[in-house]
C-alpha cells in the first residue's frame, strides 16, 4: 500500500490469478461473466453455487495468501464498487449510485480554509459521478436532489451548485493556440494557500500552485512519539554558552548523545587545569582537540550542554559539511567560537 507501483503489481497478479481460477473451475460454479476491477469481482454463476465457487477461488493461490468473500444479490440488486446495479422486470439493467449505511454525506465544509476550486471541485464530481453512472433520467432527478441536500448541509451555497451544472451543459472552451514565447510562465510556485497571494505571481509571469496548510490532521493528529533530540544521527548541531552570547556549531553522523559526551569529556579535562596569569597566556598557544575545550579551558566558561539541539540533519556526509558551513555563515553576526575544522575556508 502506499507504492505506486501497487496497482500494477496487483493486476499482474490478479490477471495470472482470474485466468488460473476460470480454466480450474468445475463446471457446475464455472462463472458466466466475470468482471473485475483491482481486485473487487462481478460475476454470475448459477444459483446456489457462490459458495462452491468461493471454496474454489480460495484453493488457486499455492501460498494460500488470498482468501475471497462473497455477497449475492438482494431484491434483485447488487453494489459493484460505488454502483447499485438493479435487475428489473423485464431482465435489463439499471444503475444507480450506492452508498453504504455508514455513509454519512460529510463532504469538504465550505467553511474550510481551502481554495475555492477545491469546493468547486467537490461539486463538479458529485454531478460527473451522477451523469456518468445513473442509466435513468428519475434516478438522475433523485441523486440530483440529494446532492443538493447533502452540499447544503456541508454549507454549500445553491447559487454555486447550480453554476457548476450550468457551466457543465456549455460547450467546452477550444484550447489555447500555442504562444509565441512571450507570455511563457517563468516557473512554478508552491505556496501554503493564502487568499490573493497567487495574484502577485500571476503579475510577475509565474504559475502558483497552493495548498491548504491550516488542516484539523496538522492540528492534532500527531501518529508518532517525539523522539529524544539527542538520539539523532546525521544531524548538524548547535551548543551555547552560558556565560557569553557565543555557541559552537558541529556536524556528526553518530548520535549527538555520543558526541557530546566526548565534547564533556574534552572540556572536563581541559577545565581542570588551574592557570596563572602566565600560564593563561601560554594556554591560548595550547592545541585542543575542540573550540569548546578551548573556550571552557582560557574563560572558564560553562557550557550549555543540556541547551544543545539538533538544527539540521543530512544522511550525506559530503553534503551535511555543507550545510554545517552554511550555518556557521549564518551564524556570523554572533561571536561564534568554531573549531577550525568548521571554519569556512
Amino acid at each position: 500500500m502506499g507504492s505506486p507501483l501497487s496497482p500494477i503489481a496487483v493486476n499482474l497478479f490478479m490477471e495470472w490469478f482470474e485466468n488460473e481460477a476460470i480454466a480450474t473451475a468445475p463446471d457446475n460454479c464455472k462463472p458466466r461473466v466475470w468482471k473485475r476491477y483491482v481486485d473487487d469481482v462481478l460475476e454470475v454463476i448459477k444459483k446456489g453455487e457462490a459458495e462452491n465457487l468461493t471454496t474454489h477461488l480460495n484453493q488457486v493461490d499455492p501460498t494460500n495468501n488470498i482468501k475471497f468473500t462473497y455477497e449475492e444479490e438482494s431484491d434483485n440488486s447488487i453494489p459493484f464498487l460505488d454502483t447499485l446495479i438493479t435487475k428489473k422486470d423485464d431482465g435489463s439493467l439499471k444503475l444507480c449510485i450506492c452508498r453504504k449505511p455508514t455513509h454519512t454525506d460529510q463532504y469538504l465544509q465550505f467553511q474550510s480554509h481551502h481554495l475555492l476550486h477545491h469546493k468547486l471541485g467537490v461539486v463538479r464530481t458529485l454531478i460527473d459521478r451522477k451523469d456518468s453512472i445513473v442509466s435513468e433520467e428519475t434516478d438522475r432527478q433523485k441523486e440530483k436532489s440529494h446532492i443538493e441536500q447533502a452540499l447544503s448541509q456541508c454549507g454549500y451555497p445553491q447559487w454555486l451548485i447550480k453554476k457548476v451544472i450550468e457551466e457543465k451543459d456549455l460547450p467546452k472552451p477550444k484550447k489555447p493556440k500555442p504562444s509565441d514565447g512571450k507570455d511563457k510562465s517563468k516557473g512554478l510556485v508552491v505556496l501554503p494557500y493564502v487568499e490573493r497571494v497567487s495574484r502577485i505571481f500571476k503579475k510577475h509571469g509565474f504559475a502558483t500552485s497552493l495548498k491548504p496548510h491550516s488542516t484539523i490532521r496538522k492540528a492534532l493528529v500527531h501518529p508518532k512519539d517525539k523522539r529524544d533530540p539527542l538520539q539523532t544521527a546525521e544531524a548538524v548541531y548547535e551548543i551555547p554558552c552560558k556565560s557569553c552570547p557565543k555557541t559552537y556549531i558541529g556536524e556528526t553522523g553518530r548520535l549527538l548523545s555520543t558526541r557530546l559526551k566526548e565534547h564533556k569529556s574534552e572540556a572536563d579535562k581541559a577545565s581542570e587545569k588551574t592557570f596563572t596569569r602566565a600560564q593563561r597566556k601560554a594556554s591560548t598557544t595550547e592545541t585542543y582537540k575542540s573550540a569548546i575545550a578551548e573556550h571552557t579551558a582560557t574563560n572558564n566558561h560553562v557550557i550549555g550542554w543540556e541547551e544543545a539541539k539538533v538544527i539540521d540533519q543530512e544522511a550525506n556526509k559530503t553534503t551535511r559539511w555543507l550545510k554545517e558551513a552554511i550555518w556557521i555563515r549564518s551564524r556570523e553576526r554572533l561571536p561564534n567560537f568554531l573549531p577550525k575544522s568548521n571554519k569556512v575556508k
